[in-house]
């Protein structure tokens, strides 16, 4: 009999349990309220579901961990394609700024509050202490000021999304600790400083974007460590110095995008001979010497953009060995001498090779 009611009793915690672990705590609700309070949605009305006592239930963009019942996850978009939007038949408007309230919700893995347009102010520097944070993504904001110092911290984020907003300062040194850190996006900020020199220690990083912004100094050459990266873009900085021979050795680098710096040296003859690169995009920089003769039948490039620099002497005829180019253009520089025939100049216009000192053949003039 009294092995029964144990039974019993055991039967009662079991289907109470669920019900206590899913609900919200009241510190998670109230930081939800303290966060919301900083905000204004004049137009959607997304905040209007953030009533009752039990925020894991029905709260807009916020999700719960059904283990323990903490709030995990915010995913607020201004631009989704869920009902309340096109039902508004609009983006959505955001004012106010990202309240340090936040960080009382220590549980959270993921935090998107994306293409609000008008969230300003800067990113909580707390937010470096949120231990099981994997994705911060605050792209399309107005916020300012810099990324937090301590943002190596995070020791489990995977995705860092920041661009399009007006961060400025420098890129944390700490940020190379992200061991598996995938993807950052830092671009169109005003960031400004150098590319940390560790900066390659991100081994398992597969995106790196830092367009428009105002980096300076040189490219580090432990980049070419990252042996996941397949996608570089540094363009429309202030970038100085020659590029790493070594960047034309990477494994899956498929694009990389250099242009708008002031980058000056020679093209390393690694990034034409290399066969995995299909984007390269080295114009407007101040780049001299010859175009290597070092196209092979492995080089396959969709865009290869190399105008608006110093560059002197001939075509090379090697490129016509190439197994595909698409976009080609030399134009602006110092070149000379006779346009090769073929492919993949046959398909190709004046303007991809307009304004050099003596280019001759088709689609210019006659030699």
């Amino acid at each position: 009999m009294k092995s029964t009611h144990v039974f019993v009793s055991l039967l009662l915690v079991l289907a109470v349990t669920p019900l206590v672990v899913q609900a919200c705590p009241p510190s998670d609700r109230a930081a939800l309220l303290a966060f919301k309070a900083a905000l204004k949605e004049p137009y959607l009305g997304i905040f209007n579901s953030w009533t009752g006592t039990n925020c894991c239930k029905n709260w807009y963009g916020v999700s719960c961990d059904p283990s323990n019942g903490r709030v995990a996850n915010i995913n607020l978009r201004g631009e989704s394609e869920d009902p309340i939007f096109e039902r508004a038949h609009r983006a959505g408007v955001m004012y106010g700024y990202i309240s340090l309230q936040i960080c009382k919700l220590d549980r959270l893995t993921n935090i998107v509050i994306a293409d609000w347009k008008n969230i300003t102010g800067p990113i909580p520097s707390c937010i470096a202490s949120l231990p099981f944070l994997r994705v911060l993504d605050l792209i399309g904001n107005r916020l300012t000021g810099p990324l937090p110092r301590d943002i190596g911290r995070l020791t489990h984020l995977t995705v860092l999304n920041v661009a399009d907003n007006q961060i400025s300062g420098s890129i944390p040194t700490s940020l190379a600790n992200i061991a598996g850190l995938m993807h950052i996006d830092l671009s169109s900020n005003r960031i400004t400083g150098k590319i940390p020199q560790n900066f390659g220690n991100l081994k398992m990083l597969s995106r790196a974007l830092l367009s428009r912004n105002q980096i300076s100094g040189q490219i580090p050459s432990s980049i070419s460590k990252m042996y996941r990266l397949a996608d570089l873009d540094l363009s429309m900085n202030r970038i100085s110095g020659s590029i790493p021979a070594s960047l034309g050795q990477m494994a899956v680098l498929s694009s990389l995008y250099l242009n708008g710096n002031q980058i000056s040296g020679s093209i390393p003859s690694t990034l034409l001979h290399n066969s995995g690169l299909s984007i390269l995009n080295l114009s407007k920089n101040a780049i001299d010497g010859h175009i290597p003769d070092a196209f092979g039948p492995r080089s396959y490039f969709t865009l290869l953009d190399l105008a608006f620099n110093r560059l002197s002497g001939n075509i090379p005829s090697s490129i016509t060995s190439a197994s595909y180019i698409g976009h080609l253009d030399l134009s602006h520089n110092q070149l000379c001498g006779r346009i090769p025939k073929g492919s993949p100049f046959d398909h190709l216009e004046a303007s991809s090779f307009v304004n050099n000192n003596c280019l001759c053949g088709m689609p210019l003039r006659r030699c």
